[in-house]
């Protein structure tokens, strides 16, 4: 019986690591609030069926930005802010079943960026490593 590797299969057939959602918001609101920022990254977990091993956050001074990271048995969810910019960076990487791009509305609700960009990156697909892990 083979071990379940919790990669994800593409529909032309292909496996990979996960999906890498790589988010900028600008113009973004609550960035310097530690309560805030752990809250919707926890909510975004929950929205995307993901399970939360750990999570933590840390503000850099009064009113200064956050740094925190959720560790999911699904990989994790990292944010970086910068309240001075208006500016946050995420990260979402997830295998198995769950989406990165479900955990967005919960994100953009907490934050409220007027401008949003994102990259989607499909990790392990595009290198040999996952034929040499197999």
């Amino acid at each position: 019986m083979q071990k379940a590797d919790h990669f994800k299969r593409s529909g032309d057939g292909l496996s990979y690591a996960g999906d890498h959602l790589l988010l900028d918001f600008c113009d973004a609101q609550n960035l310097s609030d530690v309560n805030i920022v752990q809250r919707a990254l926890e909510a975004s977990a929950a929205a995307a069926g993901a399970t939360i091993l750990h999570s933590h956050c840390h503000r850099f001074g009064d009113g200064g930005g956050v740094s925190g990271v959720i560790v999911l048995a699904e990989s994790h969810i990292t944010i970086h802010t910068w309240p001075e910019h208006a500016y946050a960076a995420i990260d979402i990487f997830m295998c198995g079943n769950c989406d990165p791009n479900d955990c967005l509305a919960a994100l953009e609700a907490a934050f409220c960026p007027q401008r949003v960009s994102q990259r989607l990156l499909q990790r392990g697909k595009e290198t040999d490593a996952v034929e040499e892990m197999a």
